[in-house]
């Protein structure tokens, strides 16, 4: 008999020497408050969730504060350079979060378009390179190119982080073919980012076999985010199955469920 709850405590997602039993990352942006983000984020059975150090506010005690709300023993702050445009503002940013939370984990993003949200990838591989040797973990937002995928794996980040689609667009994955070529080219683990929609574009993409998937305003702006949280948790679960398991082959006509042999009226 199979084990679910066993499968989930072996089959962990390790980035950086670090282990995750979810393969759910979420963000911590566009919802109503705090306590939302707190019940969404644990609703999802996530273990990460992003934070932009620009926009949310993890450094002052004055002010109301996101760790106030998260369990930090059990969710991890993976703080992100959202905001930055330049390389330079990337690695000052990635250094105050370093302060704030005592951590090197950091999501690196570049953004070099203010209408698509693209990641300018000359500044982001310029920053990454920086915190690499600075002795950050590095997990950087990326276009879908595994080129470019396996110069960051080269230069020792510990995870590419492609996206599906534009940043809160909901549009799904966009081109699976490129992901694909991104988990061959290379050996650290691909997280899609952005761009997801719903439950089935999250199982979608971990049906391909990547590591694990980050969403946002998905969950954040759904009608009801904790319903939402609990269905994307759900779907990364089945995506992960199902690509365990392994898909029956595509054929262009049908195929009877039951063999012919043997019914009667048949020769």
């Amino acid at each position: 008999m199979f084990d679910l709850e066993k499968f989930l405590e072996n089959d962990k997602l390790v980035i950086g020497g670090k282990e995750f039993k979810s393969r759910l990352i979420v963000g911590s942006g566009k919802y109503k408050d705090f306590q939302q983000t707190k019940e969404a984020t644990e609703a999802s059975g996530a273990e990460m969730i992003t934070v932009a150090v620009r926009r949310v506010n993890i450094t002052d005690p004055n002010q109301d504060n996101l760790l106030n709300y998260i369990d930090t023993s059990k969710i991890m702050i993976l703080p992100n350079t959202a905001g930055c445009y330049t390389a330079e503002e990337a690695v000052l940013t990635a250094k105050l979060a370093r302060e704030a939370l005592g951590h090197g984990f950091v999501k690196l993003e570049v953004i070099g378009d203010q209408k698509t949200l693209y990641p300018d990838m000359i500044e982001t591989l310029k920053a990454a390179e920086i915190l690499v040797k600075e002795g950050f973990t590095v997990l950087p937002y990326i276009t879908d190119d595994p080129v470019m995928a396996k110069r960051f794996e080269d230069i020792g980040c510990a995870a590419v982080m492609p996206l599906a689609a534009p940043i809160g667009s909901g549009l799904g994955l966009q081109n699976p073919y490129n992901i694909l070529f991104i988990k061959e080219a290379v050996k650290i683990p691909v997280i899609v980012d952005a761009g997801i929609g719903t439950a089935s574009d999250a199982a979608i993409v971990m049906e391909l076999g990547v590591d694990g998937v980050l969403m946002n305003t998905a969950i954040a702006q759904a009608k009801d985010p904790i319903k939402m949280a609990v269905a994307m948790k759900h779907a990364v679960i089945a995506g992960r199955l199902a690509y365990l398991a392994g898909r029956i082959p595509k054929k262009m006509y049908a195929s009877a469920s039951s063999p012919m042999e043997g019914v009667i009226g048949r020769n």
